[in-house]
């Protein structure tokens, strides 16, 4: 992943290929949606191309899967067949990072999330990411945990098996070499 937050013109023009191949591809994700009206919002939006890049670079095959009513955003998931593989063997938040005494992973979900700019998926956003088609049949990925939950130490994740969405919970210092994080962001 990138320190710096600004792309090359290069940089620019190759997530933007990807993201129109992968639109062009998957047009049941974004029925009615026009790829000329994501352009436009991509090229005058530097610092959400630059995200849409980290998720890129990471693993997670972003692509639009709607258009949030409120503020008339473009709505990008991370949509990677698995968990994205840059994304994975992370515990939940910093203070799980930080509880842990020995074999601390390289980061956090939470926190490598804000680092590029995007959020973790919700349940509601995960279930809604499922019904796009089938994912993480052979991984599983931490979702954004309700403040209760976190406070007694706990994380919850999901994954797709046996046709159904399931939802966990596991320590948050806990980590996974299946267990990633997929992530939004609106355009």
């Amino acid at each position: 992943m990138k320190s710096k937050k600004s792309l090359s013109a290069a940089e620019e023009e190759e997530i933007i290929k990807s993201l129109k191949n992968r639109f062009e591809k998957n047009i049941s994700r974004h029925r009615g949606i026009e790829w000329k009206h994501v352009y436009e919002k991509l090229k005058s939006n530097r610092s959400a191309l630059w995200s849409l890049y980290q998720m890129e670079d990471s693993g997670g095959e972003p692509d639009v899967i709607g258009l949030e009513k409120k503020s008339g955003a473009f709505v990008f998931y991370d949509c990677s067949d698995e968990s994205p593989k840059g994304r994975r063997s992370l515990c939940y938040d910093r203070a799980a990072l930080d509880s842990r005494k020995e074999h601390k992973p390289k980061d956090s979900a939470v926190e490598m999330a804000s680092s590029m700019g995007i959020e973790l998926l919700t349940e509601e956003e995960y279930r809604q990411l499922q019904t796009l088609g089938e994912f993480d049949l052979k991984t599983s990925s931490w979702i954004k945990t309700n403040e209760k939950v976190r406070k007694l130490g706990g994380a919850l994740f999901c994954d797709r098996r046996f046709d159904t969405v399931f939802v966990y919970h596991n320590g948050a210092e806990s980590y996974y070499g299946g267990r990633g994080w997929r992530g939004k962001i609106l355009v």
